[in-house]
This record gives C-alpha cells, structure tokens and sequence, in this order.
C-alpha cells in the first residue's frame, strides 16, 4: 500500500479530453452554461432582485460554470416545472440540472441521464399550520395534500400510508411551487409535501411564515443530485469532479483547522488542477470554482444556513467526519 505521500507525488498521466467532447465545446462556443433550475425555491433556486439567480442548486452551476467558462455568472438559468426538468436535458436545451431533483433508479434506468452526485440530502416531508395539532403524518391520514407534478411524492406517500394500514391521503398535483404553495395557503390542501429541505424555503415565501412548521418526520430518501445526459463521458465527468471538489474542499478546511483556510483552499485547488486537462480544462479550474462559490460548507451555510436567515441543520449534508452522508474523495 502506498503512503500519502507517495500517492500525492505521483504526476497525472498526460491525457486530454478528446476534440469530439461535444457538450464542452458546445459550451464554450455560446459562452454560457444553460442550467435547468426550479421556478423559484428559496435556499435551492430563486430569482432576486436585478434578476441574479441565488440557492444551492445555483451556486452548484456557478462552480460549474467557473471551471469551464473563467466566469460563474456565465449562465444561462432556464427555470423549469417538475415534471419538465429531465425533458429539458434530454431535449438539448440545458447541459446541467440541478433543479432539486431526485437521483433514482427508475429515473437514471428510464432516462438517457446521469447523476453526477448528490447535491443535498433530504427526505419527503410536510408542511403544517402552527395551529392544526398536526405532530405525526399519521395524524394526516385521509387529507387532501398539495405536490407537485413531476416529483416522487405522490409514490412516497402511497407507499407510506399503504404500509402502515393507515387511510390513503388525497394527493393533490399542482404544476409549478407557485401554485403548490398557494393551494396550501388558501385551506384547500392540509399540508403541503416535498422535500423538507425544499420546505423550508417555501415556508419563508409565506407572508406569514410563523403560522406554519415542518414537521421533523421524514417518510423517504431524498438525495437531490445533479443530472447531465448520458452521451458525453467527459462532461459527466467534469460535472461530477466540479461537485466532489467542493466536498473535498472542506474536508481539507477541517483538517487544516482555524486560522488555515486559505491555504488548505489553496492546497485542494493544488492537487485537483493538474487533472484538468483529462476532461479539457486547464489546471486552474479548481481554483476558479473555489473562489467563485468557497467549499460545500460555504455554499450550504449561505443558502439553507444560518447565515440564510432559513436554519436549515446540516444533518445528512455534514461531512462524514461530523456524521453526515458527504464524503471526500480524494483529489490526489
């Protein structure tokens, strides 16, 4: 077994990404990333004042856009509904989305796509009024509740409820987060149903956010990856690597420890440039990623975080080191 330090050592085989990547080049002749992104979830993916894009799903495309383009403002956003955020890949229209889309089988089985990661860890949950006595899911067994089109939770909660012997509850589909939210907000729906990290920001959009909760359970497994169509090795590649240099970014913050961020930044950036030119970038991009978006901690903090103003914990979404699912590849 090799040493640490031999297996840091060791110069990358000279290799570059073939004259036939198509999705790259296609990228670089128009100067822009397209990205299919949701219509508006605050944390994940929504549109500000001044018309910038801001959430995790973004910063995710920023860091992506940054490694290829030199500039992580070089995107296209094409805001997408659930039911149309793999069509719009498949059709050519978007080479990235990260549009807080679940990785499954059925959808990477059933699709000519991808998953280049996990993007964020979640589960299936419900949204409450404060007031409705509402502490179990159990407790909504039999109620009408809003999804929305295209998303797993209408199987999610047939699954859940049917398991159980409990009442089947009424599903109710609306096309877009916009009007999921509003046919909660108006009691025609008891509670609304998506992933709790998902909630989270939709709860914030209420004008009164106080008056509702999500309740702590979690009745499935929500890991919300990034997707590429899968006829182009070296895009899916880059895409994955762009992603996985963000964990591994922290992970060598955390081992450096207080006061030594920049330069075990500096160091993460260091060992993954040289392998740039395998998928056809130069060996700055992790550096360019790395200051355009900061490492998976920065991004999480800032739009589901405290510093969000939403206090989503970490949970799942912590580095393995701190009991969560991400875990660093190694760079070297």
């Amino acid at each position: 077994m090799s040493t640490a330090t031999e297996v840091n050592s060791v110069a990358p085989r000279a290799v570059s990404a073939p004259s036939t990547a198509p999705t790259l080049a296609g990228v670089r002749a128009r100067g822009a990333l397209r990205a299919a992104v949701s219509r508006g979830i605050v944390g994940l993916s929504q549109c500000g004042e001044g018309g910038r894009w801001s959430g995790l799903d973004t910063d995710v495309a920023r860091a992506v856009a940054a490694a290829v383009l030199g500039d992580p403002e070089a995107v296209e956003w094409l805001p997408s509904d659930p039911a149309e955020r793999l069509d719009r890949l498949v059709a050519r229209e978007a080479e990235l989305t990260v549009c807080n889309l679940t990785w499954t089988l059925g959808r990477e089985a059933g699709w000519p796509v991808l998953f280049a990661g996990v993007t964020c860890y979640d589960g299936e949950g419900f949204m409450v009024r404060a007031d409705s006595g509402i502490e179990d899911p159990a407790q909504l067994a039999g109620a009408r509740l809003a999804v929305q089109a295209g998303t797993t939770s209408a199987a999610n909660l047939a699954a859940w409820y049917g398991k159980r012997g409990l009442a089947p509850v009424e599903p109710v589909t609306f096309a877009t987060p916009a009007e999921t939210l509003a046919a909660y907000a108006s009691d025609a729906c008891v509670a609304y149903v998506l992933d709790r990290t998902a909630l989270a920001g939709e709860r914030a959009a209420l004008p009164d956010p106080w008056n509702h909760r999500v309740l702590d359970a979690s009745i499935s497994r929500e890991p919300m990856g990034a997707a590429v169509r899968d006829d182009d090795a070296h895009w899916y590649r880059l895409c994955r690597w762009v992603l996985q240099l963000l964990t591994a970014a922290e992970h060598h913050v955390d081992e450096a420890g207080p006061g030594r961020r920049a330069e075990a930044l500096d160091e993460a950036a260091r060992l993954a440039g040289p392998h740039g030119p395998a998928v056809g970038l130069d060996e700055e991009w992790a550096a360019r990623a790395l200051d355009a978006v900061g490492t998976y901690a920065d991004i999480y903090e800032r739009n589901l975080g405290g510093t969000s103003g939403l206090g989503v914990p970490r949970g799942l979404n912590e580095l393995w080191t701190r009991g969560g699912l991400h875990y660093a590849v190694p760079l070297h």
